[in-house]
């Protein structure tokens, strides 16, 4: 699955992060010491520390003593390095390791829990595998406007609200949940389905929203032939039947036909028989969607899916007189 690709990816990336701090500073120490005589003659004595320490432990006596004299002088050539580089155009700290992240070191770990940096690059791989990095941006549950209802579409949008915040902040493998968004255009439908799957996201699962087009032209390409395999062996529709939230939009802008509806009850059923959540969103009426799509699928869809309303003028038109 692409998710999967793209959580290899960070993770390769931040087995080397470290690393390449650490050869970073040494080039920079080795430029230092090339240049500098001086400095080449500090960082001899720095770089024998550990093995000074280590000395002392077998010599016997004061140990303590002796460490604590020996980190003395080591911070005495640390500043005193410090000050000559400063003397001379650098800043101080110009060998230093500079890492990304000062917490984990740029291992992406901490005490054995994964660090906010990792889960932020793994959050960001989540929106691009998603297909709303985009979207992700601009849309969220903070800036969902109410403004553009009134009265009963006021208190629907809010009960909607609520039941979106509640799936997503909620979500769980273990626990299929399902929402069905119907309504007309620009009623908020993708801005809920887009807030949703940040949260999801966000908290470490992997999420797939595509139109309905896209989706079933991936069943059509692969059923005839036309669809390349990615480096786990697996077509692209592979990733709506195995993601943990699958969310389809614009469900009926497809072309109507009998493939493209046995695609969508395949999809349906085997995400249920999973125990997989999905979320689709649809401009067509209930009535309209009983009369394009089979009964079985429309059962399926009234009967295993929260079904949310949305009702209202469209906010798009709305945010256009504004202007």
């Amino acid at each position: 699955m692409a998710y999967n690709e793209k959580y290899e990816e960070v993770l390769r990336k931040y087995m080397s992060k470290n690393l390449d701090a650490k050869n970073a500073a040494e080039a920079r120490a080795q430029e230092l010491r090339n240049k500098f005589p001086e400095i080449a003659e500090m960082d001899a004595v720095l770089n024998k520390t550990a093995i000074r320490i280590m000395t002392a432990s077998m010599e016997g006596g004061d140990y303590q003593k002796k460490v604590k004299s020996i980190l003395e002088e080591v911070a005495a050539i640390n500043e005193a390095r410090s000050a000559f580089l400063e003397e001379n155009g650098y800043p101080g700290d110009y060998s230093d390791v500079k890492y990304e992240c000062p917490i984990c070191s740029d291992v992406g770990y901490v005490n054995g829990k994964m660090c906010t940096c990792l889960r932020k690059e793994l959050a960001i791989a989540g929106y691009h595998s998603s297909g709303i990095y985009k979207l992700i941006q601009k849309e969220s549950f903070d800036n969902f406007d109410f403004g553009y209802y009134s009265g009963e579409d006021r208190k629907n949008i809010e009960n909607i609200y609520n039941a979106a915040r509640e799936f997503a902040d909620g979500f769980s493998k273990k626990e299929m949940r399902n929402l069905l968004f119907i309504g007309g255009t620009g009623l908020g439908k993708t801005h809920l389905s887009t807030s949703i799957a940040k949260v999801v996201i966000d908290n470490g699962f992997d999420v797939v929203y595509e139109t309905a087009q896209r989706v079933f032209k991936d069943y059509e390409d692969e059923r005839f032939g036309r669809a390349q395999k990615n480096t786990e062996g697996e077509y692209p529709s592979a990733k709506y039947e195995d993601c943990d939230l699958l969310i389809i939009d614009d469900l009926g802008a497809e072309m109507q036909s009998q493939f493209n509806s046995s695609a969508l009850y395949g999809i349906i059923n085997t995400r249920i028989n999973s125990d997989k959540s999905t979320i689709i969103s649809t401009n067509l009426t209930q009535g309209e969607m009983l009369d394009r799509y089979s009964d079985r699928i429309t059962s399926r869809l009234l009967g295993n899916y929260d079904v949310c309303l949305f009702k209202g003028k469209d906010v798009r038109m709305q945010k256009l007189k504004l202007k």
